[in-house]
């Protein structure tokens, strides 16, 4: 670990559960970089990652966006095709764009297509699936309804998926964000993860969460504050 890490990780009390606000406070004190960091949320499940039942794969609009706009881009045709391009989507296409696609080109965050599509969209998985482009009817990205999900990718929408030990990593904001609105984005999250427990699972769900800095450590945050809540 760098003397920078070392230095912050020695002013968090890994024996204590913070509260959100608290940890939120204390990652604005431990602040050493120049640039603006993301602040991230880990939540450990107690789902067995093994089991495709027990996927916890999903999508919600933070209320206070993440701090960056992503690039949409919205492959369909027909009437849809006019809708998309009337939308706030950076690129708009049918098969050409598949092609291009095809050839390497994924200058975009955010993958949206309509039903039709799918089966041509398809074809893409090998180079969509491991950039975790690939739409998915789960995350919303597979819809018809265009314009609202265009719009809602655009306001702060973010997809997130457990990963192969049961943890969900997302993005909730940049550390220059006020404290209440970080606290407000990191709620909708949990709320709506909390909302998609597997039925598989009995009991606890939640292990753990802690939330970082993308160059700091992790403070572990209590479950039971978001837990209450409910």
């Amino acid at each position: 670990m760098s003397r920078r890490v070392v230095e912050m990780k020695s002013k968090i009390d890994n024996s204590k559960l913070y509260k959100t606000k608290e940890a939120i406070e204390l990652l604005k004190e431990l602040k050493k970089t120049k640039f603006d960091e993301s602040v991230e949320v880990h939540i450990n499940l107690t789902i067995d990652p093994k089991q495709s039942s027990q996927t916890v794969r999903g999508a919600c609009v933070l209320p206070h966006g993440t701090g960056k706009t992503p690039r949409v881009c919205v492959i369909t045709k027909g009437e849809k095709l006019k809708e998309a391009q009337q939308s706030a989507a950076d690129y708009c296409g049918s098969e050409e764009l598949i092609e291009k696609i095809s050839k390497g080109w994924t200058e975009f965050d955010v993958l949206v297509t309509t039903p039709d599509m799918m089966k041509d969209i398809a074809k893409l998985g090998k180079l969509l699936g491991p950039k975790g482009l690939m739409p998915n009817p789960k995350t919303g990205t597979v819809t018809n309804e265009i314009t609202k999900v265009v719009n809602e990718i655009k306001k702060g929408r973010v997809e997130f998926r457990n990963d192969e030990y049961g943890i969900i990593h997302c993005a909730v904001g940049k550390l220059s964000f006020d404290t209440q609105k970080l606290i407000e984005n990191i709620y909708t999250l949990i709320d709506t993860i909390i909302k998609l427990k597997p039925a598989q699972t009995k009991g606890e769900y939640i292990k753990s969460i802690y939330i970082s800095t993308t160059m700091g450590p992790g403070i572990k945050i209590d479950p039971n504050e978001f837990l209450k809540r409910r």
